[in-house]
C-alpha cells in the first residue's frame, strides 16, 4: 500500500496503488486494466498501459484520450490528445476530448460498485489481479444493463402485438 496525494480539498491522499484503465471512447467499455506498484507518474504509465491494451485487442490504439497528468510521457506511435489542449483540433477531436470526462464516473462506479477501492487480496499480484477482475465484473455489468433494455424492448412489442391480435384487449386498450 503506498500513500498517493490528491492534491484534493476533500480528499487529500489516497492509500492503494495506482490503476491505469483504458476504455472504449464511445461505448465506455473497460479495454485493459493494470496496476503500478508504488507511486508512478502518469506519463510513465501510458506506454505500458497503450501495450495492454494492444496485447487483448490484437490492435494498437490511434488515439489515446487522457488528463493532464499524462504531460511529457513520451508516446511516439500513438497519437495523444491531452484534455485542455484547443490548438490545431478538427471539431472531432473535441468532441473526443469532451467525451473523456465520461470516465470519471466509470472509474467512481468501478470503486463503489466493483469495490475497487478495497482489495481483499495481497500484494502486488493481488492488486493486479483485483484490478483485471474489476474490469471484467464492470463490462459484465455494461452487458447486463444492455441486455435488460434490449429484453425489455421485446417484451414490449411482444405485448403489443399480443393487445392487437386480442380483440377484446383491443376494446380494453381503447377504453
Amino acid at each position: 500500500m503506498d500513500c498517493i496525494a490528491k492534491g484534493k480539498a476533500r480528499v487529500r491522499y489516497e492509500f492503494g496503488c495506482k490503476v491505469s484503465i483504458a476504455t472504449s471512447l464511445d461505448e465506455g467499455f473497460i479495454l485493459g486494466m493494470r496496476s503500478f506498484a508504488g507511486n508512478p507518474y502518469d506519463g510513465h504509465t501510458l506506454r505500458e498501459a497503450l501495450e495492454q491494451v494492444e496485447i487483448l485487442t490484437d490492435q494498437r490504439p490511434e488515439l489515446a484520450v487522457v488528463d493532464r497528468g499524462y504531460r511529457g510521457h513520451g508516446e511516439t506511435k500513438t497519437r495523444v490528445l491531452i484534455s485542455g489542449t484547443r490548438r490545431g483540433l478538427t471539431p472531432k477531436l473535441i468532441a473526443d476530448l469532451r467525451r473523456r470526462s465520461a470516465i470519471e464516473p466509470e472509474i467512481g462506479h468501478m470503486k463503489t460498485d466493483g469495490r475497487l477501492s478495497r482489495c481483499p487480496l495481497k500484494g502486488a499480484t493481488g492488486d493486479a489481479i483485483f484490478a483485471v477482475l474489476c474490469a471484467c465484473g464492470h463490462n459484465i455489468r455494461k452487458i447486463l444493463a444492455h441486455l435488460r433494455l434490449w429484453l425489455a424492448y421485446i417484451m414490449a412489442a411482444i405485448w403489443v402485438t399480443a393487445a392487437m391480435e386480442n380483440p377484446r384487449s383491443q376494446r380494453a386498450i381503447a377504453s
